[in-house]
């Protein structure tokens, strides 16, 4: 398995991409909390002939490492965790892809390396939040998801849908990406989306009602975004609608002008 190291910090990523010897344009999909980098299963298959596909587990997810260290998990080490990976691929720009914490990754990566970003495509997600006090609450709801981590071990996990086909090695990696990731420390991400000038796709699934007041305002301050509601479709709409969600994106990505 591929391993990046970054600073005795090992990442696990993989690239699949056409058979022919031409990569083709890099989509970097990142995935959401306390996921891995097999929910993108689906649309590796579905890309993969066309398209360079690099997926990863976030730090403390996966087949990564979980450093017992509190402060090697922030959004700025994972936005570092981006940009590595995308150097390593020679990747110049890449569309730049994920889902709810993968997705807030993917804009705050936009953020810190616009230059890096051919395109957005933000999938059940949100921009993070303006006020101190809806802040505070998220964090308070991410401290308190891995306080319960660290006392019930992997038992403390949901059974959606992208968190079952998950496989990690104990919790520890995941109660420390909810304290230094999932946590949020300023606005600076949704106070970025006017800044946001490549094409991009917000895409939600109609029955993810906690993120879709989310979807409209990014699709409102995101100057020309295309936004689309994948139907029966929850929180991980690419597992919930393969098909629907697969063409929404396969749309998107026809109408990206050539590099």
């Amino acid at each position: 398995m591929a391993k990046l190291d970054r600073n005795g910090v090992s990442i696990h990523y993989e690239v699949h991409g056409p058979n022919n010897g031409k990569a083709g344009p890099t989509i970097l999909l990142s995935h959401g909390y306390s996921s891995t980098c097999r929910m993108w299963d689906g649309q590796i298959a579905a890309l993969k002939d066309r398209y360079q596909v690099v997926v990863w587990d976030f730090r403390g997810h996966g087949e990564s490492d979980y450093p017992a260290d509190p402060a090697l998990y922030s959004e700025a080490l994972t936005v570092g965790d981006m940009l590595a990976l995308l150097d390593l691929v020679r990747a110049q720009k890449a569309i730049v892809a994920g889902l709810s914490l993968g997705g807030y990754m993917s804009l705050a990566f936009h953020a810190s390396h616009p230059e890096r970003v051919r395109a957005l495509m933000l999938f059940d997600t949100g921009p993070g939040f303006k006020k101190d006090e809806a802040r505070l609450k998220w964090n308070e709801t991410a401290q308190k998801r891995a306080a319960d981590l660290d006392a019930r071990g992997l038992a403390a996990l949901n059974t959606s849908d992208e968190v079952k086909l998950t496989r990690h090695r104990d919790a520890t990696g995941l109660a420390g990406a909810a304290r230094g990731m999932l946590a949020q420390q300023n606005d600076r991400v949704i106070r970025s989306l006017e800044t946001v000038t490549v094409p991009t796709l917000v895409l939600v699934g109609a029955n993810d009602t906690n993120f879709l007041a989310a979807t409209d305002y990014m699709a409102a301050k995101i100057k020309g975004a295309t936004k689309a509601v994948v139907p029966d479709a929850g929180h991980a709409a690419n597992l919930h609608q393969p098909a629907l969600f697969n063409r929404a994106v396969e749309a998107f990505l026809a109408k990206l002008p050539a590099v």
